[in-house]
């Protein structure tokens, strides 16, 4: 039952981006391990800002 519960929490937290900062993360230092790494706060700032420059279809 616990396995069951731990699965339907990660899932809602994948569906409301909880793991998109260190999927992101995994990415840069992929692409580029020595480049400057934003903090999550930035990330999401920035994220936040590109979505209201540039909206698109959305539920809200």
């Amino acid at each position: 039952m616990i396995t069951v519960v731990r699965r339907v929490w990660w899932w809602v937290g994948a569906l409301m981006g909880d793991h998109d900062y260190a999927r992101y993360v995994a990415l840069q230092r992929r692409r580029d391990p020595d480049a400057p790494v934003p903090t999550e706060r930035e990330y999401w700032r920035d994220r936040h800002t590109a979505a209201d420059a540039n909206p698109g279809s959305r539920c809200c």
